[in-house]
């Protein structure tokens, strides 16, 4: 493993690397960040691991610096917003921004984005709409080669496919942040356990016949295997339908771009998203302090559950999150060693002095 780093180098290196493959220092600040807090979150499938995608998908033509949010529909409380293939970072911030902005004036706002490049870690957004004091639900396909088998099935044919939910803090407690894919492992996670040379866990993944394996390197042969949906061997037909119901709501409903073959492209990744942002002071009633004091009760209730025996007791999604950046803050950021490499063959081909970047 690579590391730890600051966040701050980081930064500045992919920064580099980003304006030198073409985007402006506006574009690259907002990419570079966001993949480096993806890191610090704890989200390192969707963080500095990702430079490698982006610098094949600029090679191969399917992701084009410098665009921005084009509102294709403006209709209360619809908004509709194409991507044009440009960094997802800064396109799903812009829609989101306009949405965010449409329901503060009306109270809620139903946001399709389409045609975006990969959109990253999907809390970000979530994290817009809490600091607006919005809550936001966001369903997201994934158009890129198929990673995850439905639920009976013995080929992959489903992305990742991502749900967040968001909802602001409230006097007692902290922001609300759910955020999961809805397969049982994250691609990235099985890459770097094939370059460890390490097993992963039972019932994450089916080999190429349909098979039970613990070998993570059956996702990077052809024909691959696939990662299963989230829920196991008894629930796996809920992380199933939380991915279709991604596949048709982003991608059939708002993208028009389902993860079908006809769509797919090696090398290609686009993110689609239905996503509705609410005010909940429209909907609550203000009797018994309104919907915040009785979030409160409810968080407060669930967390007051014993802990199993030897636990650490209950969490609320969106504290591992807070937990892991204070961490990196404190310690600095490790990168896997394929991530590594990466950073210096990319870097490296751009003229950039890498490790002084890096502080190495």
């Amino acid at each position: 493993m690579g590391g730890p780093y600051a966040a701050d180098r980081l930064v500045a290196l992919l920064e580099a690397i980003l304006q030198r493959s073409g985007s402006s220092p506006e574009e690259a600040a907002i990419v570079a960040a966001n993949l480096v807090d993806s890191d610090a979150t704890g989200h390192a499938s969707h963080g500095v691991c990702q430079i490698a995608v982006y610098a094949k998908s600029l090679e191969l033509g399917h992701l084009q610096p410098n665009r921005h949010a084009r509102v294709v529909r403006d209709e209360a409380p619809f908004l509709v917003v194409d991507g044009e293939v440009g960094y997802g970072q800064v396109i799903a911030r812009e829609a989101t921004d306009l949405a965010i902005a449409r329901a503060k004036a009306g109270g809620a706002c139903v946001l399709a984005l389409r045609n975006a490049h990969h959109i990253g870690r999907v809390g970000a957004y979530g994290e817009q709409c809490i600091a607006a004091g919005l809550i936001g639900v966001f369903f997201v396909n994934v158009v890129s080669r198929p990673l995850a088998a439905p639920h009976g099935g013995g080929r992959p044919r489903l992305g990742t496919n991502p749900i967040c939910i968001a909802v602001p803090a409230t006097p007692g407690h902290p922001p609300f942040l759910l955020d999961f894919a809805t397969s049982a492992v994250a691609a990235n996670k099985c890459r770097v356990a094939a370059a460890s040379g390490k097993e992963v866990a039972d019932g994450l993944l089916i080999d190429e016949w349909g098979a039970p394996t613990r070998d993570p390197g059956v996702m990077f042969r052809d024909p691959t295997g696939a990662i299963l949906p989230f829920g196991g061997q008894l629930g796996g037909h809920k992380g199933y339908g939380l991915a279709l119901a991604c596949e048709i709501l982003a991608g059939a409903l708002a993208g028009g771009l389902p993860a079908l073959p006809e769509n797919l492209r090696p090398g290609r990744v686009v993110n689609n998203a239905l996503a509705f942002l609410i005010d909940p002071a429209r909907v609550s009633d203000a009797e018994n302090g309104g919907w915040q004091a009785l979030t409160d009760a409810v968080l407060d209730h669930i967390q007051d559950t014993p802990p199993v025996p030897g636990g650490d007791g209950v969490l609320v999604p969106g504290g591992p999150e807070r937990r892991s950046r204070a961490l990196a803050a404190e310690h600095g950021i490790t990168l896997d060693p394929d991530t590594v490499r990466a950073l210096h063959g990319i870097g490296g081909a751009l003229g950039l002095d890498v490790p002084a970047f890096l502080g190495t």
